[in-house]
C-alpha cells in the first residue's frame, strides 16, 4: 500500500475526479467500456446544446437592442433650421402700440411670421408653389417656440430675433439620413428643390441638430417632430400608484391571513387553487372584466388612470399575495416559537417579528409584480386608453394614456418619423424596468436575512 501511495504523482490530487477510458480496470469488458465512451459523447453534445442555446438567446437579444438603439438614439435628437425673424407688431397682427396681453400674444400669427422669415432667407424663391415647399420645412413647433420666447420677454416685439426653428418631420430625416438622396426624386418624401435649399442651409451652417427636450416634455401629437412621452409616463405613474396602493394592502393581508389563520381545510384549500389560477389568467381577461364592470355597469370614465389602476390591481393580486405567502413562509417557525415563548401573542408575532424579517421578499415581489404591470397594453386597449391626449394628464380621472399603449399606437402611424420615435418610446419604457428591477435587487440585498 506504501509503495502505491509512493508511485502516485505529485500533482494526482488536482487532477480530474472523473476517469479516462485509458485509466478504466484492465478487468472492465470491451462492451462496458463502450457504453461508458458513449454516455461520455452524449453528455458533451448535452453541454454543447446547453451553450449553443445560450449563445442564441445571447445573440437574439443583441440583435434586438442593437436594432432599438440603432433606430431610437436618433429620435433624441431633432433637426433645426436657423433664421432671423422680424417680431414686428404688424407681422404678428396685433392692434395697437401695446402692452398686450398674454392672450393677446397666444393669439397672434406666430406661424405666419415664421413662415414670412423663411421666405426672406431664400428671396430668390417667388412662385406660390416654392414658397408652400418652403413653409412645410419649418414644423408649426417653431411659431409655439417663437411664441413662448416672446410671452417671457415682451420686449423683444419690434426686434429681429434669431431663432433656431424646429424643421418638419421629412427634413429631419433627411437630415438624418433615414431618406437617401441617391434614390429618384418620385421614390423620396423630399423633392429636389427641398434638397437644394437644405445644402444651402448646409454651407451656411444654418441647420444642425440639438438635443430633442421636446421628447421628454411634451405628449402625443400627430406631427412626429413634436411627439413626446411626458404625457404617457405620467399616465403610467398615475396608474401605477392606483395599482399600487389597491393591490399591495389587500394582496399583503390576504396573504397573511391564508398563511398565518386560515385553518387548512377545503375553502382555503378552493381559495389557494383559484389564486393560482387567476395568476395564469391572460390579461386580456381582465381588460374584459373591466369594460363590462367599471365602464358599463359604474359608468366610471372611460381612459382614466383611475380604471387602468384597478385593472392593473386585479391583475397583480394573485401575484403579489403568491409573492407574500412565500416571503412568509420562508420565515423560520423558530422565529415564530422563539416569540410566542415569552409571551407575545399572535398578532405581536407577526406584526413585531414575521413580517419585518418577510418584508424584503414581499417588497422584491411587489416591485417586480409592478414592473410586469408597466409593460401591460391588452387590458388597458379594452378599457379605451388610446385615446389620442395632447395634454399632460393632472388627475387620476383625467383622460391619459400608458406608454406601452402609446407605443403600440406610434408603431401603427405610417410617417417614417414615428419609427424612430416608437423605438425611442421603448428605450424610455426599458429604462424604467431597469430601474424598477435595480430597485427591487437593492432592496432584496439590503434587507436580506440569513440564518
Amino acid at each position: 500500500m506504501t509503495e502505491l501511495a509512493a508511485a502516485a504523482p505529485a500533482g494526482a490530487e488536482g487532477a480530474s475526479l472523473r476517469p479516462s477510458t485509458r485509466d478504466l480496470s484492465p478487468h472492465m469488458s470491451d462492451a462496458a467500456r463502450a457504453r461508458l465512451k458513449t454516455r461520455y459523447r452524449a453528455e458533451q453534445r448535452f453541454r454543447a446544446y446547453g451553450i449553443a442555446a445560450i449563445s442564441f438567446a445571447m445573440l437574439s437579444l443583441v440583435i434586438l437592442l442593437w436594432t432599438i438603439l440603432s433606430n431610437g438614439t436618433t429620435a433624441f435628437f431633432q433637426t433645426h433650421i436657423r433664421l432671423d425673424v422680424p417680431v414686428g407688431a404688424d407681422r404678428l397682427g396685433l392692434q395697437g402700440s401695446g402692452p398686450w396681453t398674454p392672450t393677446e400674444l397666444r393669439l397672434a400669427s406666430w406661424d405666419r411670421t415664421i413662415n414670412l422669415a423663411m421666405q426672406e432667407r431664400f428671396p430668390a424663391v417667388t412662385s406660390r408653389a416654392d414658397r408652400n415647399l418652403l413653409s412645410r420645412m419649418v414644423s408649426p413647433g417653431a411659431g409655439e417656440d417663437l411664441r413662448n420666447m416672446v410671452i417671457a420677454d415682451p420686449a423683444l416685439i419690434g426686434r429681429t430675433v434669431q431663432v433656431w426653428a424646429l424643421a418638419a418631420s421629412d427634413i429631419d430625416m433627411f437630415w438624418k439620413g433615414h431618406i437617401r438622396r441617391d434614390v429618384p426624386e418620385a421614390e423620396r418624401r423630399v423633392n429636389d428643390r427641398t434638397v437644394g435649399w437644405i445644402d444651402d442651409l448646409t454651407a451656411r451652417d444654418e441647420i444642425r441638430s440639438q438635443f430633442n427636450t421636446r421628447f421628454f416634455t411634451s405628449a402625443s401629437s400627430v406631427r412626429p417632430e413634436l411627439v413626446g412621452v411626458a404625457g404617457s409616463v405620467v399616465g403610467t405613474l398615475m396608474t401605477l400608484l392606483v395599482c399600487m396602493a389597491l393591490a399591495v394592502p389587500v394582496g399583503v393581508l390576504a396573504a397573511i391571513y391564508l398563511e398565518e389563520y386560515a385553518p387548512k381545510n377545503r375553502i382555503t384549500d378552493i381559495i389557494e387553487v383559484n389564486i393560482n389560477n387567476l395568476a395564469a389568467v391572460p390579461s386580456i381577461v381582465f381588460g374584459l372584466l373591466g369594460l363590462a364592470v367599471f365602464l358599463n355597469f359604474f359608468g366610471m370614465p372611460r381612459s382614466a388612470p383611475l380604471v387602468g389602476g384597478i385593472v392593473i390591481a386585479l391583475m397583480s393580486l394573485p401575484t403579489v399575495i403568491i409573492a407574500t405567502r412565500a416571503a412568509l413562509r420562508a420565515v423560520p417557525p423558530s422565529i415564530r416559537e422563539a416569540a410566542l415563548g415569552v409571551g407575545a401573542s399572535k398578532m405581536q408575532v407577526i406584526l413585531h417579528h414575521v413580517l419585518p424579517l418577510a418584508m424584503p421578499g414581499i417588497m422584491t415581489g411587489t416591485i417586480i409584480t409592478l414592473a410586469q404591470a408597466l409593460g401591460e397594453t391588452a387590458p388597458l386597449l379594452m378599457i379605451g386608453m388610446v385615446a389620442f391626449v395632447t395634454d399632460i394628464p393632472n388627475s387620476v380621472t383625467a383622460s391619459a394614456t400608458v406608454l406601452p399603449v402609446q407605443i403600440y399606437m406610434w408603431a401603427g402611424s405610417p410617417e417614417r418619423g414615428f419609427v424612430e420615435k416608437t423605438s425611442a418610446g421603448i428605450m424610455v419604457l426599458l429604462v424604467l424596468l431597469l430601474a424598477m428591477n435595480a430597485v427591487a435587487i437593492y432592496l432584496r440585498k439590503k434587507f436580506e436575512r440569513r440564518w
